[in-house]
């Protein structure tokens, strides 16, 4: 989607405030829902994703499953609230050797998990707003480093940027 694009600075794939914010995302909702709402804090549109289990309420993004996103910027950065529930994002890369490597970061996982092709991770979420940046370069490295290898396989989103 975004290989042929020039990539500095940020690239917002995710913006609350803009006139379609999910127009390039996938939107599964079973037992929640998925709303624009204005929050009280901040006084300013936010999306609410909210549902029973974090498995049936969600998005993703491209919305086409075989499409990739084609960002080479290094950073993820998302600003969340944390509303004392059970929150999960996931990340997959195409790491220098061509191999997909997902990260899972969960508000509700006490230990840090790297298997070949995926990586869970404990996250911290504050009271409030919270911005998560996650180091995407970095955390391939240091999970995937060759030498560490064993082979033996309810949110409030403002926005999401990735930036270089």
């Amino acid at each position: 989607m975004f290989k042929n694009t020039f990539q500095s600075g940020f690239l917002s794939i995710l913006y609350s405030i803009g006139s379609k914010p999910l127009q390039i995302w996938d939107k599964k909702v079973r037992n929640g829902h998925i709303k624009r709402i204005t929050d009280n804090d901040i006084q300013s549109l936010v999306l609410e994703i909210e549902g029973t289990n974090v498995s049936t309420t969600y998005i993703t993004c491209p919305a086409d499953p075989k499409k990739t996103l084609g960002i080479k910027l290094p950073f993820l950065v998302m600003i969340i609230k944390n509303l004392k529930k059970y929150f999960t994002f996931e990340v997959q890369v195409l790491d220098d050797k061509n191999v997909r490597r997902r990260f899972r970061a969960s508000n509700y996982q006490s230990t840090t998990r790297v298997k070949p092709f995926i990586c869970t991770m404990p996250m911290r979420l504050d009271d409030g707003w919270n911005q998560i940046q996650f180091n995407l370069s970095d955390f391939t490295r240091r999970a995937y480093d060759p030498c560490k290898l064993s082979y033996p396989k309810g949110l409030l989103l403002r926005q999401t940027l990735l930036r270089g």
